[in-house]
């Protein structure tokens, strides 16, 4: 399998995030930023001044050397990022909202909608002028980011900043994000997870139809949509390449083709390399190391980095095993995908094209149904490998995951699921009685592990896909249970911005009112999903001018 080669900018950031570790070192010592960092001259001569460096009778560099040594020769994580106002900001849209009339939950959604201002950027000319200086990807459109350490274009935290900015009538914006993700398809043959140079040896899961849909849907662009395909077909021959696809035999004897995620690595990620390196020290056999490191960036890969739903025996981190799983909601975003891509077919007039993934969607429908669906729990459930290396893999009821994750209810927000009634009205009583819907939101699991991707972790795109997908359904119980996590959700961001002054990345959906935590570096802000999310639920539902919004 390939394995994106390290550039030597890269291989030299590492080691000046290991050297900078061992001088600073702390809890809140952050390895990103050390690979973020813009170089102020040729590497050539950064490396000599690095090598001069005084070192300690242990090898280490003196702090005060080099933090010398930082301001010196590198910009500060970021500055390769210049802030921009986009040009269809204003203040206050026109149609903004229009179904909020609570006075402060008004007050509050435009601050919310000012945050775009806050986010949004382009990549500087020094990035154009001189690639190798940076990690930074040269993109030809603005940016927005999701904020704090995220300091780039992520790929599926743009669908819900793409969601919040329709509702902020900020459509130029918009197509400018998909323009820069197609940009990515065109150089790498497919979206990165982000766009930085360490992140090409990996993609995140695949919405970028699902966003051309969402423009096309309000704008009528034909243009994007003849323009975006292409690109399209492309990211889904490389989601259906060998290394993603995976052969079922199903019990009624019958053949079915699935994904999952599998990163194009098998060493530490560059953003995270100390730690992944500490981690991968509990294994003795390099094949051993370099499957956990696949394993790892292929959990990132999902976005969900991390979670015990990768994991064999949770919650040990090490038994992480995310290439032997086969993920329900992947599945569902690729037959999105191919629904998506046979609607762009058909509006461009290429019908051979529209009825080929048709058929595909047609497919991966019933291999959906026959691998992961669960009659008994009413809910669809990954599917365990007991041997990546097979041809083609013997279905076996006990390899589903019979533990509850939200994502186990992600298809519903696909067509082909939330228009079946019956369907919809049995998914609906597994939610409710699934523990998962919480004082503040839907949890991500009900495993309190340490992970950010567990509970009692609530974040936003889940809550966002849930509540769709009840809402699309039509039935009059979905609705109300769609409006009842919307609201509580809503409620707790409100709460945590006016205590904090701040939208977060994730919050705990176990209290009202309270960001969450856990995982490998500290809580974020910002923050573009979230914003989305909110703007988006506020659209749909409203907030009436007699609904308290407290805890």
């Amino acid at each position: 399998m390939a394995v994106t080669p390290s550039t030597s900018l890269l291989s030299f950031l590492q080691r000046l995030q290991k050297t900078a570790f061992e001088a600073f070192g702390g809890t809140d010592f952050d390895p990103k930023t050390y690979v973020d960092v813009p170089l102020k001259f040729a590497l050539s001569v950064t490396q000599d001044a690095f090598q001069k460096l005084p070192r300690n009778a242990n090898g280490t560099v003196p702090a005060e050397d080099l933090k010398r040594f930082l301001e010196a020769y590198f910009g500060g994580a970021g500055d390769d990022l210049v802030h921009l106002t986009p040009h269809d900001f204003v203040r206050e849209p026109e149609g903004f909202l229009p179904k909020v009339k609570h006075p402060q939950v008004r007050a509050w959604a435009l601050q919310v909608h000012w945050l775009w201002k806050n986010l949004t950027r382009k990549v500087s000319d020094a990035v154009q002028a001189h690639p190798d200086l940076h990690t930074l990807l040269p993109l030809p459109g603005s940016v927005v980011i999701p904020g704090s350490r995220f300091r780039e274009v992520y790929y599926w935290d743009s669908y819900w900043v793409i969601r919040g900015l329709i509702a902020s009538k900020m459509h130029d914006t918009a197509t400018a994000i998909v323009t820069n993700l197609i940009s990515l398809i065109e150089q790498y043959g497919f979206v990165l997870n982000g766009a930085r140079a360490y992140y090409s040896n990996r993609s995140q899961p695949p919405l970028l139809s699902a966003m051309i849909y969402e423009i096309y849907r309000t704008t009528g662009d034909v243009e994007l949509v003849k323009r975006s395909l292409p690109a399209l077909i492309k990211e889904y021959e490389f989601w259906n390449s060998d290394i993603h696809k995976v052969t079922i035999l199903d019990a009624q004897g019958c053949t079915h083709t699935l994904n999952r995620y599998n990163a194009m690595w098998d060493k530490p990620r560059p953003e995270s390399s100390i730690k992944d390196q500490v981690f991968a020290s509990n294994f003795s056999s390099v094949s051993e190391k370099q499957q956990f490191y696949r394993d790892l960036a292929s959990a990132a890969e999902s976005g969900w980095d991390f979670s015990t739903r990768w994991m064999r025996n949770p919650p040990n981190f090490t038994t992480l095993a995310t290439t032997s799983v086969i993920p329900v909601d992947l599945n569902a975003f690729i037959l999105g995908m191919e629904l998506n891509i046979a609607f762009f077919a058909k509006v461009v007039g290429d019908n051979g094209t529209a009825e080929r993934f048709l058929e595909n969607a047609d497919l991966r429908k019933k291999a959906m149904d026959s691998v992961f669906w669960n009659a008994n729990m009413k809910q669809w459930l990954d599917y365990w490998l007991e041997n990546t290396c097979e041809e083609v893999h013997v279905w076996k009821n006990g390899r589903q995951n019979k533990n509850v994750f939200a994502s186990n209810f992600v298809p519903l927000w696909m067509k082909p699921f939330y228009s079946d009634t019956s369907l919809v009205a049995s998914v609906v009583e597994s939610l409710k009685t699934s523990n998962l819907v919480r004082a503040a939101g839907v949890a991500t699991s009900l495993t309190d592990s340490g992970q950010q991707w567990d509970f009692p972790n609530g974040w936003a795109p889940l809550q966002h896909m849930l509540v769709e997908g009840l809402l699309k359904s039509g039935s009059q119980e979905a609705r109300s249970l769609a409006e009842e996590i919307a609201t509580r959700w809503v409620t707790s961001n409100y709460i945590v911005y006016k205590k904090t002054g701040l939208m977060h990345e994730k919050l705990d959906v176990e209290h009202c009112g309270e960001f969450g935590g856990g995982g490998e570096y500290v809580p974020q802000t910002g923050f573009g999903w979230s914003n989305g999310v909110v703007l988006a639920f506020l659209e749909e539902f409203g907030w009436p001018e007699d609904r308290n919004i407290e805890c």
